[in-house]
């Protein structure tokens, strides 16, 4: 069976959650080989063995750190000379997306980005896609090259089988442009110790009829109840009232969780277009004309300063 790479997203050797569903789904089209760069790998491979991963090539070198992408594509081109495999698979995230491309031009190959499945054919690995803001599902192929896929977050349920996750070095030489954009300093991000808002399997998202800062405090109750993330329409988030880092829709992040709650939300095209692939839809809005109840599977037409402190306390109520 032909190899599939994955390209490993990490922190120091914790293993994120999106690379675990891509081994997932790589193993439906060949044999998953992870490929883990920079600090961490042994602590990573036991979990990578754990979700199928055959092989995991590692690398760990300064420039990984120091530098921005570039090092990375030259190691992923590394692997697939190596490997010659069936497909290369990266999580769609903003860095993962540029990897991808990086790689794609260098390896003379087609690109598909922010699949939602992946199915073998006959031809070679059938990406499923949502297109136009979701309204449409569209499948593709790679006809040329090897074929570059960049998976969306919560596409798959990530399934253990376990496998021998045998570690290889893998042999990289940095390029003259790996070195062209140094990193010069970093901040931690503030932790909110709720889920990161692309990966969560929850998100609650607020909108204009939040009707100010203050009162996402009501939004951000139900996510903790819930264990959910935090989300914001563009409107929100123009207005101040929350980060632009929580902003879901097109000019934000894109979501696709088992279940999303918009709570004051209208609906706006921008808004649909970051958050349609997600599984259940429930919207609570005042306004029964309100474009997001064409979306929903579930509809609450009610004031949100109302229905969400009964949502929130139903929901504690239960778990208690």
């Amino acid at each position: 069976m032909a190899e599939v790479l994955v390209y490993v997203d990490h922190v120091d050797g914790a293993v994120r959650k999106p690379t675990l569903e891509l081994l997932t789904l790589a193993r439906r089209i060949g044999e998953p080989v992870a490929v883990h760069l920079g600090a961490g790998a042994d602590a990573a491979a036991a979990t990578l063995a754990e979700y199928g991963a055959v092989k995991v090539l590692t690398a760990d070198a300064p420039e990984f750190a120091d530098y921005l992408v570039v090092p990375k594509v030259d190691a992923l081109q590394a692997a697939v000379e190596a490997v010659s495999p069936a497909a290369v698979l990266v999580p769609s995230s903003a860095e993962g997306k540029e990897i991808a491309a990086r790689l794609a031009v260098r390896t003379g190959s087609g690109i598909i980005t922010d699949a939602v499945d992946l199915e073998a054919g006959d031809e070679g690995p059938v990406a499923t896609q949502s297109v136009f803001a979701a309204s449409y599902s569209t499948k593709s192929r790679v006809t040329k090259g090897i074929p570059v896929i960049t998976v969306k977050p919560n596409s798959a349920a990530p399934e253990a089988a376990p496998a021998a996750g045998t570690v290889e070095q893998l042999a990289v030489s940095f390029g003259s442009a790996s070195t062209g954009t140094k990193v010069v300093s970093r901040t931690p991000r503030e932790s909110t110790g709720r889920p990161e808002l692309t990966e969560a399997a929850i998100v609650v998202s607020g909108g204009r009829g939040v009707n100010g800062a203050e009162n996402f405090a009501l939004i951000e109750a139900l996510a903790d109840s819930l264990g959910a993330a935090v989300g914001a329409s563009r409107a929100a988030v123009d207005a101040g009232w929350y980060p632009h880092t929580n902003q879901v829709g097109q000019t934000g992040k894109s979501v696709s969780p088992q279940l999303y709650i918009a709570a004051g939300i209208s609906g706006a095209i921008q808004h649909r277009a970051g958050m349609q692939t997600s599984k259940t839809i429930v919207a609570i809005n005042k306004d029964a004309e309100a474009p997001i109840f064409d979306l929903v599977d579930y509809g609450v037409v009610g004031d949100l300063f109302e229905v969400v402190p009964q949502l929130t306390d139903e929901v504690k109520s239960r778990k208690g």
